[in-house]
């Protein structure tokens, strides 16, 4: 049977509390109140009766659009009422392959998702049932766990960037967790303590905002000379050094902390992973026994002049 299109008035209508969506940007709204002014709404928004009430699965920006509008009525298509799982496992579904869909509203939704789970079953689901029900993959919901282990601080003002307008928006999520996890790395081998680890992160989130640092993976040098001291290549003491340098010079950059401390010896152990792989492809062509192109000859020809020169 088809589902009928019913008309409502906007007035009967509220919001879905579990809706994931807690940001509305006004030059969107704008965009799409400019559509439905013109066109009218052209998908029935989805919703659920709880009463005499409609509460909306799907269709809040074109709600909100339509009450800024006036409109006298809007078409709907009405389900039946679900329980609270089931009501945010179908806001997950509805939504989740929207790209403009922001990740901490979203991981703040999940972790709610994550609770009513664990009362109607006892237990915490696995990434795996988590990701079922939320209808998204692993690598998402580890992303979104991710956030909601960051200081509550974080998050209200990740939340307050984002109602900005995009343009005008400095740091975000992936800045936030980009830096963690660099300034996580250095803490775990004692280059800092607890203490530094967050005087770091500010520090480096304040430089993305006074483009010091313009690159958001530029925290991932911090990892690699985490890896570095690990390995015995660069001393705890060079580490240090640099890392307080982060701390206290409000112009000096992770790329300036990278090149003095990590840079070539990183280099030299991407080169000397190069060339375990190519020893292994060479003595797995030698048992082959395969004939020698010309042009691999040539190649090897300039690999054997190129390591003459560098001994």
């Amino acid at each position: 049977m088809a589902e009928q299109v019913k008309l409502l008035s906007p007035n009967e209508l509220l919001r879905n509390k579990e809706n994931p969506r807690l940001i509305f940007r006004e030059e969107e709204l704008k965009a799409l109140e400019e559509s439905i002014a013109h066109q009218g709404i052209l998908v029935p928004l989805t919703v659920y009766a709880d009463g005499d009430k409609y509460f909306i699965l799907d269709g809040e920006r074109r709600w909100r659009c339509a009450t800024s509008l006036a409109l006298s009525k809007v078409p709907v298509i009405i389900q039946p009422k679900p329980d609270k799982l089931q009501n945010l496992m179908m806001m997950f579904a509805i939504h989740n392959a929207r790209k403009d869909w922001d990740p901490l509203p979203t991981a703040l939704k999940l972790e709610e998702l994550e609770k009513e789970f664990r009362r109607r079953h006892g237990r915490l689901p696995n990434e795996s049932e988590l990701g079922g029900i939320a209808s998204l993959r692993r690598g998402e919901v580890r992303r979104l766990k991710k956030l909601l282990a960051l200081p509550l601080s974080y998050r209200d003002e990740l939340l307050q960037e984002l109602e900005k307008p995009r343009s005008q928006q400095i740091i975000t999520v992936d800045h936030v967790i980009e830096t963690t996890k660099g300034a996580e790395s250095l803490r775990k081998l004692n280059i800092i303590n607890v203490d530094e680890e967050e005087t770091l992160r500010r520090s480096i989130l304040s430089k993305f905002r006074t483009k010091i640092i313009n690159n958001t993976v530029s925290p991932r040098k911090l990892v690699k000379l985490s890896q570095a001291v690990k390995r015995g290549e660069v001393s705890v003491r060079t580490a240090k050094s640099v890392a307080h340098r982060l701390m206290a010079n409000s112009g000096y950059s992770i790329d300036d902390a990278y090149e003095e401390s990590v840079e070539r010896v990183d280099f030299e152990h991407s080169v000397d992973q190069l060339a375990q792989r190519l020893i292994v492809k060479l003595e797995d062509f030698g048992r082959r026994g395969y004939e020698v192109s010309d042009q691999t000859k040539a190649l090897l020809s300039r690999i054997s002049a190129l390591v003459r020169q560098i001994k």
